[in-house]
């Protein structure tokens, strides 16, 4: 007896230990112990979700965030919207050059000054403008630098402008091979003067990021970093353009440290700008139209009009001169032809009106700037 006794406690304790594994097996994955401390598996990694994967495998010294934060990010954040962008391969850069991108800054918005000026206006504080050009040309100002943190002087000249400029957030080459060499010329050209797309910034910091994307250069600033990755997912939710999958592993691994990022607000197309196409992503939700009341009075007709004689599209549009400047003729070609130039940049406000890379228009001595 005693030995069939133990013998039923044997057989009894190795189905035991049978059952154990079979019944853990039916549990949720979630159930299961896992060593924070060891590496995730990437093939138990989810493919339909292209913000968990980068998250997933956070960089030192971020926080892992928990399994729901990856996979469901909040609805207004830069995560969420970065789900949304394509991912696909970076374009051959054949091709590219900045005169893709227009001729340069562009008075997008007519009021006299071209975009460079604008964003000086925009992001320089106690700034002060060369008179005579209605506020327009920025002759100093004091730049709160994002990208390094410092306090930089701006002052305009030959020498010292090039402590602060104008960067485009997402580099141009890098849109180019992500999606801007199908657009035509009058959308890139909106596109490289897009307020969004622009900040300013250190000027040798700007130079050190070149045309790289979030995975190849990120702001030494490491408190703005968030801020920036946004920015670019910003512009390129409204624009349409798509990231690597290196890009957008690096830009989760920035937001897993700020789940909470909001999207960048975009920034409406000026009066006479070119406005992009619809954005791959709403950002901002457009308002329900008000009703409109309907009149009982009886409509009365519109007077007629007469059509406007044919415009000859080989003839500039000449838009009225503010006092004291002479009339925007469209191009260099035609001002020159017309007997006006040459026009410097930071002495003359004509020089918005057609702008180049060497900061002399429309005729006169050309230095070109380092």
């Amino acid at each position: 007896m005693r030995y069939r006794n133990s013998w039923s406690r044997v057989v009894a304790a190795g189905a035991l230990a049978v059952a154990v594994p079979v019944l853990a097996g039916c549990g949720l994955p979630a159930a299961t112990a896992v060593d924070p401390s060891a590496p995730s598996d990437p093939a138990s990694s989810p493919a339909s979700s292209p913000v968990s994967s980068p998250v997933s495998s956070p960089s030192a010294g971020v926080p892992s965030p928990s399994s729901s934060a990856v996979t469901t990010p909040q609805a207004g954040t830069a995560a969420a919207a970065l789900a949304t962008l394509p991912v696909k391969g970076r374009a051959p850069r054949t091709g590219y050059g900045r005169e893709q991108f227009g001729d340069g800054w562009v008075d997008t918005d007519r009021n006299g000054c071209d975009t460079h000026n604008d964003v000086l206006a925009r992001d320089l504080t106690a700034d002060t403008f060369k008179p005579g050009t209605r506020d327009c040309v920025v002759l100093t100002g004091t730049l709160a630098d994002p990208y390094s943190g410092a306090t930089i002087a701006f002052t305009r000249g030959e020498t010292t402008s090039s402590a602060v400029q104008v960067d485009h957030v997402v580099a141009l080459s890098d849109a180019w091979q992500k999606g801007a060499q199908q657009w035509d010329p009058a959308r890139r050209a909106a596109f490289a003067n897009d307020p969004l797309e622009l900040l300013a910034v250190d000027g040798p910091l700007n130079a050190q990021k070149g045309d790289g994307d979030a995975a190849t250069w990120l702001p030494p600033n490491r408190a703005y970093r968030c801020a920036y990755v946004a920015r670019q997912i910003a512009v390129k939710a409204t624009w349409g353009l798509w990231v690597t999958a290196a890009e957008r592993d690096a830009m989760a691994r920035v937001l897993a440290a700020c789940p909470g990022e909001p999207v960048p607000m975009a920034t409406a197309p000026a009066s006479g700008a070119v406005a992009p196409a619809p954005a791959a992503v709403a950002l901002v939700p457009a308002p329900a139209p008000a009703p409109v009341a309907v009149s009982e009075s009886p409509q009365v007709p519109a007077p007629s009009t007469v059509a406007p004689p044919p415009v000859d599209p080989a003839v500039p549009p000449v838009v009225a001169a503010a006092a004291g400047t002479d009339p925007d003729l469209g191009t260099c070609k035609a001002a020159k032809a017309a007997g006006y130039g040459p026009y410097v940049e930071g002495e003359d406000p004509e020089y918005a009106f057609y702008r180049d890379a060497d900061h002399v228009i429309c005729g006169g001595t050309v230095t070109t700037r380092a």
